[in-house]
Formats: structure tokens, sequence, C-alpha cells
């Protein structure tokens, strides 16, 4: 075993650590250098660890790189009949740039072509500012020699003689000068440099080493013990400097090692990327530190199918309990009015205590609805909106997926005309409400809508208010359920016609309930003109 110490480590804890290991006959120090993340630093410490690992050991067939955070899953004893059997064989991975996947951070190309004198961690301003002043001047470089770059992870295991080549290769000066400004060259030099010299390569590595979106490196815990045996590996990194129970299992405890099974890291792949997928999606409908407030940085709006309906309740009476009897769904009021939150039964908390309080709800209303509906999952919630509620839910409405929304437009006027209010605060309140729904009715018609609408002129709707009320039931309950045989009361109408024209005539035109007919028959049963027969 060769080690390298980092050169930052201060003198008196590198003699403490060396003079521990003195009684190993088998155990030598390497020249130290000072390693900083994607720097060349990682590579000169490697090759110099390899230099005095090939003079000293001269029995040594493949030499294994592994970090001080690594962990062997195996006997050290698998890993050498492994390799003996595998004389000729390089683990390494070594792939182009076209077909690496993995790189982050917006380089892969440029990290050969560019120079990069300068850190990335400890001097990321010059390090920007010099890679943007390349790119102005069209700075480029060539590779040496006609090298094909490939990159891959940094932990090897190579054999003597593909080692050895690379280390003592007549250009090597002119490699270290071209890779010693490359960025991330641990990552890259010996997986271009072994494709010179190997006969075999197995384009993998040895050693298991999980990365996150980031490009950060998996920490494995204790409670990953499970997972580590199912991978099969014989080392892996990064291990938790306290995961005790991982080096008493591993190092202390035969019977618990990994035994006689083929490396295959990809059993715990589809594991690896469902948490990539969690922490980067996240559950939908439900907002997390990691994404919140950021808007449309969340996976989907809420968590399951609602129903809106706006202008239902002001054309029919008792039309919620209605709902309710008709599909099986949890139907609310106005979970938007002004003065509070019209919860089912009247209810002054819900699931997760939501409260009915106007106030609390609307600290952050738009939250307020997705925190219902999160809380009541498996459950198909339904509630009534309108120009009188609070409309800031009108944008996240129309972009979720999840919304079914009906609407009646104009029925706001069904609730004026049934008032007892002076014909002036009336028409006031109509031109008010009217303003306010058409503004609605543009975003739920933006191409940026998402959500299943229905629209209907109040005129439209009563035309065959069955029917429509048949095709949104069809689709909360599934069209297989069977035909409406009872319907919600609607309210008296009679006299509505010349309220309209009343408005109308005061200079107010309510054009969103619909071309209305000048008569006083809705809501009363049409009669059918009898059919002309002949007789003989």
């Amino acid at each position: 075993m060769v080690i390298h110490v980092d050169k930052a480590v201060d003198k008196k804890t590198f003699n403490a650590f060396k003079g521990a290991l003195r009684d190993l006959s088998d155990v030598r120090f390497s020249k130290r250098h000072r390693c900083e993340w994607g720097t060349w630093g990682l590579v000169a410490a490697s090759q110099a660890a390899s230099e005095l690992m090939l003079e000293t050991f001269p029995d040594v067939r493949h030499v294994y790189l592994a970090s001080g955070s690594c962990l062997p899953l195996r006997p050290v004893k698998e890993l050498i009949r492994y390799l003996e059997a595998r004389p000729k064989t390089d683990f390494i991975e070594s792939a182009t740039t076209s077909d690496v996947l993995w790189t982050v951070g917006g380089l892969d190309k440029e990290r050969f072509t560019l120079r990069f004198p300068f850190a990335w961690k400890k001097h990321r301003f010059l390090f920007d500012k010099y890679v943007e002043l390349q790119r102005r001047l069209n700075i480029t470089r060539k590779m040496p020699n006609g090298l094909v770059p490939h990159m891959g992870s940094q932990w090897w295991c190579l054999t003597r003689q593909t080692l050895s080549a690379i280390l003592q290769d007549p250009e090597r000066s002119t490699y270290d000068r071209y890779f010693k400004r490359v960025w991330i060259p641990d990552e890259s030099y010996f997986q271009t440099l072994v494709r010179l010299y190997s006969l075999n390569i197995e384009s993998r590595s040895l050693t298991l080493s999980k990365f996150d979106f980031q490009g950060k490196p998996h920490i494995f815990y204790d409670d990953h013990l499970q997972l580590l045996r199912r991978s099969d590996c014989f080392v892996a990194r990064k291990i938790w400097p306290h995961a005790e129970r991982l080096y008493t299992t591993f190092l202390d405890d035969p019977a618990g090692a990994i035994k006689g099974q083929e490396p295959n890291p990809g059993k715990i792949d589809r594991i690896f990327s469902k948490a990539v997928e969690r922490r980067t999606k996240g559950r939908p409908g439900l907002y997390m530190q990691s994404r919140f407030p950021n808007e449309d940085w969340e996976n989907g709006v809420t968590s399951a199918a609602y129903s809106i309906f706006e202008g239902f309740s002001d054309l029919f009476e008792n039309f919620e309990p209605w709902l309710a009897n008709a599909t099986g769904a949890r139907v609310h009021g106005h979970l938007f009015a002004e003065d509070r939150v019209q919860f089912e039964g009247g209810q002054s908390t819900f699931a997760g205590a939501l409260s009915d309080c106007a106030e609390i709800r609307d600290y952050n209303g738009r939250m307020f609805l997705r925190s219902l509906i999160w809380n009541t999952r498996g459950e198909r919630q339904c509630f009534m909106f309108g120009p009188r509620d609070r409309q800031y839910i009108s944008w996240d409405v129309s972009k979720d997926p999840n919304a079914q929304i009906s609407v009646i437009a104009g029925a706001w006027a069904v609730p004026l005309f049934r008032s007892n209010a002076n014909f002036a605060e009336i028409r006031s309140e109509a031109a008010r409400l009217q303003k306010i729904e058409s503004e609605h009715l543009e975003v739920l018609r933006s191409i940026y809508t998402k959500a299943r609408v229905r629209i209907w002129t109040l005129a439209d709707f009563l035309e065959a208010p069955m029917e429509g009320l048949q095709s949104v039931i069809d689709e909360i309950t599934g069209k297989n359920m069977r035909r409406l045989s009872e319907a919600p009361k609607m309210v008296d109408l009679q006299g509505f016609a010349q309220f309209l024209q009343n408005l109308k005539n005061q200079g107010m035109h309510p054009y969103l309930v619909g071309d209305f007919p000048p008569d006083d028959n809705y809501g009363a049963p049409k009669q059918r003109p009898n059919k002309p027969y002949l007789v003989r």
C-alpha cells in the first residue's frame, strides 16, 4: 500500500500518522502534493504514488486507486482472486465526451479546449471571468498528438503494464503540460491515456460511487448497509466517518461481507434514480423547501383531481347537497368567499387543521387550495366559485391539469335580480361583477390553460340545463354511471328578462349573460305545440 497525504495537512499530524504505521513493512508514503478539487494536484498525487508502488513492489500486477473515504465491502483476498483471473484487464471508466451524460456544470468539451489556471472552488470569480474571456476571444487548444479526450470516474484499477506505459511515455511531459490546464483532470488524464496502451479495457469502476443531480457524491450512512450489500462491489465511497456499523460489518465481520458475486452496481441504480427524482421533482402537489416559493418548480400544482363550479349555486337552490348526492364527492361552498371559508356542513376546521378564518386563508391563499387537495387525497373535492370571491387562484387553477372548471357565465346576475336593493346599487354591482368575471374568463381561455374548462353563457345553459349537468357529472363520476333522474331545483326566474332589459336601459350591458330572449318562461315547464294531423 502506498499512501498519499495532502500537503495541506500540517507536518505534526502527518508525522504522527506516519509513525503510527511504522511497523507495517508493506506501507509506503509518497511525495505530497496539494490537492484541490478539479485541479492538477490530484493527478500529480496519483502519479507519484503509482511510481512509488511500481518501483517498490515488483510483484504487484494491478494497482487499485482508492480514497481515504472508501470502504472495502468484500475481503481483499476476493479482490486479489478476481484480478488474478483477469491479469490483462484494466478497469477504468473511459468514454468520449459525446457519450458522457453525467457531466454537471455546463463544461464538457470545453474543459479540454480552454485553459483553467484558477481553482473553481477557491477562485470562482476568476475562473468564470477567464472562461468568459476565452470564449469572447475564441481561444481554443488542441489535444496533443491527436489524442481523443475521454472521461470517467477517477477511481480506477490498472495493470502494471498499462500504468507503467502511461508513466514512462516519452511524451509524458507534453501530456502533463496539456492536462495541467484541463478542468477536473483526474476524470480525464488516465481515462484518455489508457486508450493508447491498454490491451483490454472494461469501461467500469470496481468502486461504487454515486452522485446526485448536482454532481455531488452521495454519502453512505449506517442505514445504507443492506443497499451496499446488494451492490456486490469491492469498494464503496463516500462513507460517513462515523458510520461505525458499516465499518464493523465490512471490516471486522467476515460473515457480513459480500462474497462471490460479480460487481453489479446497476442493482441499486433504480433506487438512486428514484431518490434523485424525489429530490428534484418531489411528489405531485407537495411543496418542499427545495422548490418553494419558486414559481413553476412544483411537480404538479395539486396532488389530485378536483372540480370547481361557477354560477351553479346562484342558479339552483341547495345545489351543494344535490351535487354531493349525485357524485359522492365532498362538496364545499365558496371556499374563497370574502367573509369566511365555507367548508362542507359549515365546519370551522377541515382536514389538516385548515381554518375557516378568511384572514388566515388569505395569508397564503394559493397554498390554501394546494393544502386542501393534499390533505384530502383519495377523496374528490368540489367547491363553488364566482366573481364575489377572492380571485387570486384564477391562474393557479387554470394551469392545473387536475382542475375541472364548469362556468355558467353571467349567473351572478340572478342573486342581483332576486335582491331587494336599490336599482342604482344593483347596476353598479352588476358592472363590477361582470368586469371581474370577464377577466377570469380571459384567464380560463388563455393558451396557458391546462385545466378542463366548460363555459356556458346563462342563456345557453338554460336552453338545456340537464344536458349541461349530465356532462359535468359524467366527467366526475365516469360515463358508465346512469343518467340523472333528479335535477336540482332552479330558482324562479319569472321576470328575469325584464330585469336584464332594465340594466340595458340604465346603460349597463350584461353581455356575459348571453342572448337572453325577451320572455319570462325560464324555470317553468315548456308546453309542446300540438302536432297537426289529418282526418279522413
